[in-house]
């Protein structure tokens, strides 16, 4: 009979004499004051840092208060860690003057990264149209992949999932979703000019199907015309590339058209309105009787061109 000595499993010393509430401690994360040259940005990170009024605020509140919520980093092959979560508050420690920061780190493989990184960021009311394109796609090529490996039904049904996901996390439709993701198609001049809001969202959207030499054709006819594209426009100016018609004289001739002025719409807000109805009309209500009033002019106006 074989001795069965070699399967039995020792305790270690150590766990022995470790009690359940120091193993949990030792599992747990801890925060550590890393110098701020060690901490490296997230690569292609989407969202900008700039040096403006909140990056000021920022910086003099952890001046007055510390950094209150603590970095995320993993570490780097290269040395030092990589930044997920804090190059805000890393930018606002240097104009403070500190030399670290606290920091937790975590083994991370890229596309969990990616996916802290973005939704640690995208929750940002004052966010650009890049900033949001840039990350959602990002966001949705992790999942993909995350997906993949995880061995979903098929790669179409695995891709439909991702965008629902993507739009489920941000409380928008995953149509939305792709729509700002078309966005990363337009040269970057032309998303310059989305985020400055010289190029309105849904006109961009239909440039984004335009090919690369197209947009940039297209640059120098807006600045020729001084004109940007309406979303109509911006339509034809796509059915136009897409059959291979698109040239810089048809560009010029459709930007080079009047455009209909909001003079040509009239709104009435419901304010006003309601100055002249009883609190109890519905919507419905108010525009039947401004509908039987105007009639009624008509009628009289008619009667008395005809005296």
């Amino acid at each position: 009979m074989k001795s069965s000595a070699k399967n039995i499993k020792l305790t270690s010393v150590d766990d022995l004499f470790s009690t359940e509430a120091s193993r949990e401690e030792a599992q747990r994360e801890k925060v550590q004051e890393i110098p701020l040259e060690e901490l490296h940005p997230f690569p292609n990170h989407p969202f900008k840092v700039l040096d403006d009024d909140r990056m000021l605020d920022t910086a003099e509140s952890i001046r007055e208060h510390g950094v209150l919520v603590p970095a995320i980093a993993r570490p780097r092959t290269a040395g030092g860690y990589e930044l997920i979560a804090g190059h805000r508050r890393k930018r606002g420690c240097e104009l403070a003057g500190l030399a670290t920061m606290p920091v937790i780190v975590r083994d991370l493989d890229d596309d969990a990264a990616t996916i802290i990184m973005v939704d640690s960021n995208i929750q940002r009311e004052s966010l650009l149209p890049s900033e949001r394109a840039f990350a959602y796609k990002m966001k949705l090529d992790a999942i993909k992949r995350q997906g993949a490996r995880s061995d979903l039904t098929s790669l179409q049904v695995a891709q439909k999932l991702s965008v629902q996901k993507v739009g489920d996390d941000v409380g928008i439709s995953k149509d939305q979703v792709r729509r700002y993701i078309r966005l990363t198609e337009l040269i970057p001049p032309l998303l310059n000019l989305v985020d400055e809001r010289k190029i309105a969202f849904n006109p961009a959207v239909e440039l984004s199907y335009l090919k690369p030499e197209e947009q940039t054709i297209l640059l120098d006819a807006m600045d020729s015309e001084q004109a940007t594209p309406s979303l109509s426009q911006a339509q034809r100016l796509k059915q136009f590339s897409q059959q291979g018609r698109l040239s810089e004289d048809v560009m010029r001739a459709i930007l080079s058209e009047e455009k209909k002025t909001e003079v040509d719409r009239i709104t009435l807000s419901n304010e006003t309105l309601r100055r002249y109805f009883p609190r109890s009309y519905t919507p419905k209500q108010m525009e039947e009787t401004i509908l039987k009033l105007l009639e009624g002019w008509h009628r009289r106006r008619q009667q008395s061109m005809e005296r």
